[in-house]
């Protein structure tokens, strides 16, 4: 298994489990910048270590009117500013390959989003900026697919490479995960990440949003960390019920400590 730096963090490598979490989207920046520091707090107590994340502009909402996020230029200047008072490596996702640039001055980790996990410019560009790229594997992707994904960026020359797991399209306006796709992809020899929130929304089922099930994310990600999984991806907020996109799956602020114990104990029987 493949170690890969994030800012000043190294993880993988068969290493203990590390955290990406924040926000679903950029609201204001204060909010923002306290629910990152409350949940570094937490992983500083309980010595896992942490990347800030919140995305710039989320792309593909539901609904025209819905929020997306405060937009490239002001979400880079707002993750700027986090980067530097918590003193954490960042993520945030790209949609096009025109912000792979400005976003690689200041993200830590660059992150494909799931449905566009196939596309071969964007996948390409962000490796060949030599930083951190998590590619989230698309709800329409078997697990052995995603080595092809890898490819390539391997062709960019870079092999500080992860991926995620979050959730496979089960019908309509639901997702399941196949606990498989952990030791399927981890054969691949990079860090595999799980989705804990993503995997219970349930896409687009509140008809112009989508909705989830958050009881449901301790469940899973207990199973995910049995299954050996490296990292975790939550979305996190002090208060679900005001958020501006994906509430219903966000992690309540109050909850995370508890439920990341848990998960460390795990890591720690099944990591040695």
């Amino acid at each position: 298994m493949k170690e890969v730096k994030i800012g000043n963090l190294t993880v993988g490598g068969g290493k203990g489990l590390f955290l990406l979490a924040g926000p679903c989207v950029i609201e204001d920046p204060e909010r923002t910048l306290m629910i990152g520091r409350r949940t570094k707090e937490i992983c500083d107590r309980l010595g896992i270590p942490y990347i800030f994340k919140a995305s710039f502009d989320k792309a593909n909402r539901s609904s025209y009117s819905s929020f997306r996020g405060p937009g490239l230029e002001e979400g880079l200047r707002i993750l700027a500013h986090i980067k530097k008072e918590l003193q954490v490596p960042v993520v945030s996702d790209i949609h096009s390959v025109e912000q792979i640039e400005p976003a690689a001055e200041v993200l830590d980790v660059l992150q494909i989003p799931a449905f566009l996990c196939r596309q071969t410019d964007l996948v390409y560009g962000a490796a060949k900026t030599g930083k951190c790229v998590n590619v989230k594997k698309g709800q329409f992707m078997a697990p052995k697919d995603m080595i092809n994904v890898l490819k390539k960026m391997e062709e960019a020359g870079n092999e500080n490479l992860m991926l995620t797991e979050r959730g496979a399209s089960f019908g309509y306006n639901n997702l399941v995960v196949d606990m498989r796709s952990f030791p399927i992809m981890r054969d691949f020899g990079y860090p595999v990440i799980f989705d804990a929130t993503h995997s219970v929304q349930l896409p687009g089922g509140a008809g112009t949003k989508s909705s989830g099930q958050r009881e449901f994310v301790p469940f899973l990600s207990r199973a995910a960390v049995g299954a050996g999984v490296d990292g975790l991806f939550m979305e996190v907020h002090d208060n679900p019920e005001e958020a501006l996109s994906d509430g219903p799956n966000m992690v309540r602020l109050d909850d995370l400590e508890a439920i990341l114990r848990d998960l460390k104990a795990i890591d720690t029987i099944v990591k040695g």
